[in-house]
């Protein structure tokens, strides 16, 4: 009896023993350490996260690696979560300095954030878990999550760890990337991510590019959102980058046909268009006639009778009717001209006036000689 007091004497508090799962109770574990009593392993020394039932963590037969918490009298309190912690510190203090990225299991979602086993418990704050808001985090119970520890400190037990700054970290990198990819003059997709009343953000996978409302068509636009909407995937050509303030210029524009392309198939002459006045020279108007294509009507194909500037007949903004004489795609040139139009219109109604007197006089004709013939009689 005396040999056995004595070994049990020789069990401090700290010292770290192995000992063999015999029993598994709903509060407690019992072990095999060697000693004259068996070693009591409370629930709540089991692990360094909440457990519900003591075969979560451990089955009969187990070896164990444990830590003397108490020593009275014939009562051994054993900790399995004091060995773990110890283990896990060492583990966690070298990760942190190395900043490495490894990845752990969400075991509970608390108030707050998340809890993670990282050897103890690891929290995960709400406002470190993404890049994004997220409303309810209950699916991320038993996800895995990659993360890097952002705040250690082994005397208050305390360890932040970060899910969005591992994910902010492979953005930057592929921005980087991405940057390095890029050359002016190089058209790519993007997809809307902003309007604004100057222009349009366009993502291009992982950085951000601007397309001024001058570069989304080739007409006049008022209004960005006329042309995109957010979401919408589009081509546009890289114009100029800024690598040092992550700055890209796009243009849209550039990545559609122009408005002069293939426009013979779309006009050809002789046609008849309705267009507006958009500028008045002193040798003509500028007419477009269709949207960012504008032809020339001379001041000697304006009217019928001479005028001495063009403002005589029209101004800015006038609807007109022209007809084609010229077109000359590769020189982007249009020759119209109103007077020929008023010079039809003029011989049609002649020709109308002609018929029209014509059909007269023979009515006329047969009138008279009814008349005649009457008082032949």
């Amino acid at each position: 009896m005396g040999e056995e007091n004595k070994e049990l004497l020789e069990l401090h508090v700290d010292d770290t023993i192995t000992g063999k799962v015999v029993r598994l109770e709903e509060k407690q574990v019992l072990v095999d350490i060697g000693y004259k009593t068996e070693g009591i392993l409370p629930i709540s020394e089991l692990s360094n996260l909440h457990v519900e039932s003591t075969n979560d963590v451990v089955k009969e037969g187990d070896e164990l690696t444990l830590k003397v918490k108490k020593v009275e009298d014939d009562e051994v309190i054993l900790s399995k979560r004091a060995v773990d912690s110890e283990l896990a510190w060492n583990d966690l203090v070298e990760k942190y300095e190395k900043g490495e990225v490894f990845e752990t299991e969400v075991k509970e979602v608390v108030k707050g954030g998340l809890v993670a086993d990282v050897g103890v418990r690891g929290f995960i704050p709400a406002s470190l878990v993404e890049t994004f808001y997220v409303d309810d985090f209950t699916d991320y119970k038993g996800k895995k999550l990659t993360v890097k520890i952002v705040d250690l400190d082994k005397e208050k037990s305390r360890i932040i760890l970060s899910h969005r700054a591992v994910v902010e970290a492979e953005e930057n990198e592929k921005k980087v990337v991405l940057l390095q990819s890029l050359e002016p003059g190089q058209v790519v997709e993007g997809t809307v991510q902003r309007i604004t009343n100057f222009g349009v953000f366009v993502d291009l996978g992982g950085i951000d590019g601007l397309v001024h409302i001058s570069q989304l068509a080739h007409e006049h636009v008022e209004k960005a959102s006329d042309i995109v909407s957010e979401g919408d995937k589009i081509k546009v050509e890289i114009l100029s980058i800024d690598r040092d303030n992550e700055r890209i210029s796009l243009s849209h524009k550039n990545t559609l046909p122009g408005p002069w392309t293939n426009i013979e198939e779309r006009i050809s002459s002789g046609d008849t268009l309705e267009g507006t006045v958009k500028r008045l020279v002193n040798f003509g108007a500028f007419v477009e006639v269709l949207p960012g294509v504008e032809g020339l009507v001379h001041i000697s194909q304006i009217a019928n009778r001479h005028i001495g500037t063009p403002q005589e007949v029209l101004e800015v903004g006038q609807k007109v009717n022209v007809k084609v004489l010229d077109i000359n795609e590769s020189e982007k040139r249009i020759s119209l001209s109103i007077k020929e139009l008023e010079q039809e219109q003029a011989e049609q109604e002649y020709k109308q006036y002609e018929k029209e007197e014509e059909e007269f006089g023979i009515h006329l004709g047969d009138l008279i000689g009814d008349k005649l013939n009457k008082y032949k009689k």
